[in-house]
């Protein structure tokens, strides 16, 4: 598929780095009123996951998966559901668990490969559409582009994926945010995880050892203490190695898209993999040279983000 380095997405000029591009619509950008419903539902675990729709009868569903520590009412979900939303698209908008600003019922919390709930939130929304596309932001992404490259049996009326600032590779991309110059954005993300991570040991004392929250320095310090074994996996490395999209994007099978900015500070170099980008047949590849992380502000503020005009353009083209 063509695999685009430099294409037409030019960033404000005041937002002259990856990290203001990043910031600033992240901390500034107006959040869109929109009138959701919201629906609570089952796993099959006994847990619940809680669904924010926005509909108008349409035949045609997008669902949207947000980014760590992120939840269904974040600006640049409700930008992308307005996007959808406004041309005639129903849209969901899920809370992975214990992000709907209220703790889950079980252990485990979400992580980056969670492809279970995904499928959960596709199959119970399917009944009432003919068709249905997904679009991830960050881990979002990841775990959208696992789930659709997954030995697994999916419902056959997903017919599309776009995934945004996707850390492809776990591992290294976790390095790099934890590097001196995103100390800002790990120390942000690791504050409110602990503070989840304490709720729960209130409900699992016996499950969620805090004691070593004072030794947890980096995401990958809690990824080995927490998100690995909580859910199975032996340690950080193993958890990276099973859940990363890099290693699933080559069996997928329906027409996606991969948006990954070249200067975004949370992407390591094995995000951009353009190598193996040339020879997949459904994976379609873009890295602008600006944009930051879940960024991608437009240059006039009445303008709609260049992320949200992509994705529209990519699943309302004929592939």
């Amino acid at each position: 598929m063509p695999l685009i380095k430099n294409i037409d997405y030019e960033n404000p000029k005041w937002l002259f780095n990856g990290h203001m591009q990043t910031i600033v619509p992240a901390l500034f950008r107006n959040s869109i009123p929109l009138s959701f419903e919201r629906e609570r539902i089952s796993t099959s675990d006994g847990d619940f996951l809680d669904l924010d729709w926005l509909k108008k009868g349409s035949d045609q569903l997008v669902i949207i998966s947000h980014g760590l520590e992120g939840n269904s009412q974040r600006p640049y979900m409700l930008g992308m559901a307005h996007q959808f939303f406004s041309k005639n698209f129903d849209v969901l908008n899920w809370n992975f668990r214990g992000c709907s600003e209220e703790m889950n019922k079980k252990p485990i919390f979400y992580h980056s490969g969670a492809t279970y709930d995904l499928d959960t939130v596709v199959n119970h929304a399917a009944k009432s559409y003919l068709k249905i596309f997904l679009v991830g932001f960050s881990l979002g992404g990841n775990l959208t582009l696992k789930y659709l490259g997954e030995k697994r049996k999916r419902n056959p009326k997903i017919k599309k994926g776009v995934a945004i600032s996707v850390p492809l590779h776990l591992e290294s991309s976790c390095i790099k945010i934890s590097s001196a110059e995103n100390i800002l954005y790990s120390k942000r993300f690791l504050s409110t995880l602990k503070e989840k991570v304490i709720k729960k040991s209130l409900i699992f004392p016996d499950k969620i050892p805090v004691g070593t929250l004072r030794k947890i320095k980096t995401l990958q310090d809690f990824d080995d203490n927490f998100t690995g074994p909580l859910h199975g996996f032996k340690d950080a490395h193993d958890y990276y190695e099973q859940n990363s999209s890099l290693y699933f994007i080559d069996q997928i099978q329906i027409p996606t898209l991969i948006l990954n900015a070249q200067n975004d500070p949370f992407l390591s170099e094995q995000c951009f993999p353009i190598g193996q980008a040339r020879n997949l047949d459904q994976v379609w590849m873009e890295f602008p040279k600006y944009g930051g992380h879940v960024g991608f502000s437009p240059r006039k503020s009445s303008d709609i983000y260049w992320s949200e005009k992509r994705a529209f353009e990519f699943i309302n083209a004929d592939h």
